[in-house]
């Protein structure tokens, strides 16, 4: 079995991790050892999740930061604990009043840079802890706003019989939809609850490259592999340098390339220097890196300005 990245339709109740445990039941059989996911979904939402095997789960902290694209359903007039339908009711209010305009003029707030709470049930660390953790114990904590981004926000239908607003929005990582559907039904005066989610995109990654847990299941080697990406294709915000097979040797071994013996195919596609990695190097920095001899991905690398060399950041291949 190759390397790269297998994308799963995840289906409403799995986990995305009982999506792993079958890719590691299947995948394992077919002697791959290293397996991870990225982009966390909640058990009641559907769509993209991106399955990293083998030396490719080296990779899964860059494509951490890729903007999402999700459809989702808001019920209004329902207020619950975690801002979705399958949470606790705490109130349900009436909806006598609220006009289509109303609905559209509320929507228009989601654009840009905003603020968001994260939802009490989440994830989010706050003193060391996780806010579901608080929440399930009945504590009470100071949540601090964060920034997100909302990069397109398309109005689908709105639906006045059922009281029920659907949409498609393109955001940046950190963005809770949840919490978009309370803020629409807090601007509105009559709370909202999220009561459907599916991710369409993370990154390239689309609905329609995914294949579903449970065919999974039953495929045979040659048939997932039609469904694997290749490695480096995620890496689209990086730039791309070229170098010779002798260079390419010497840079598996973890060594620093002097700049003027590669070859700067493209530029880095990120310009915001304090989008940082792990390690602490700007994302402005990062290049994929191949042998342009065989075309093989080597890696990835940074351009070090002081010694203006190409110094490797993570090194895929066999030495």
């Amino acid at each position: 079995m190759k390397d790269g990245i297998l994308i799963l339709n995840k289906t409403q109740d799995w986990t995305s991790h009982d999506c792993v445990a079958v890719c590691r039941r299947v995948l394992r059989l077919k002697g791959v050892k290293k397996i991870g996911h990225g982009g966390t979904l909640d058990p009641m939402a559907c769509g993209v999740l991106p399955i990293y095997i083998g030396k490719a789960t080296r990779l899964m902290e860059y494509t951490d930061l890729d903007d999402k694209t999700y459809r989702c359903t808001a019920r209004l007039g329902l207020i619950t604990d975690t801002l979705d339908i399958w949470g606790e009711t705490l109130e349900e209010r009436s909806t006598e009043g609220i006009t289509e305009k109303a609905i559209r003029e509320a929507l228009g707030a989601f654009h840009g840079e905003i603020e968001q709470y994260p939802p009490m049930y989440s994830s989010v660390r706050v003193n060391g802890k996780r806010l579901y953790q608080y929440a399930r114990e009945g504590e009470t904590v100071e949540v601090k706003p964060r920034k997100v981004t909302i990069r397109e926000f398309i109005i689908e239908n709105i639906d006045m019989e059922k009281m029920e607003v659907s949409f498609e929005v393109t955001c940046s990582k950190g963005t809770y939809i949840r919490t978009i559907c309370s803020d629409l039904g807090e601007a509105l005066g009559c709370g909202a609850a999220m009561s459907a989610l599916t991710r369409v995109a993370s990154g390239i990654f689309r609905i329609e490259d995914g294949v579903d847990p449970e065919a999974l299941k039953t495929m045979e080697e040659d048939e997932i592999e039609k469904f694997i990406i290749d490695t480096e294709k995620p890496l689209v915000h990086f730039g791309k340098i070229e170098m010779s097979e002798d260079r390419a040797k010497y840079f598996k071994m973890g060594n620093a390339i002097r700049w003027k013996q590669v070859k700067v195919i493209e530029k880095p596609k990120v310009t915001d220097d304090s989008l940082v990695n792990k390690r602490g190097r700007s994302y402005s920095t990062l290049y994929s890196v191949f042998n342009y001899e065989t075309g093989e991905f080597l890696g990835t690398g940074y351009y070090d300005e002081k010694s203006r060399q190409l110094k490797a950041d993570k090194i895929l291949v066999d030495r």
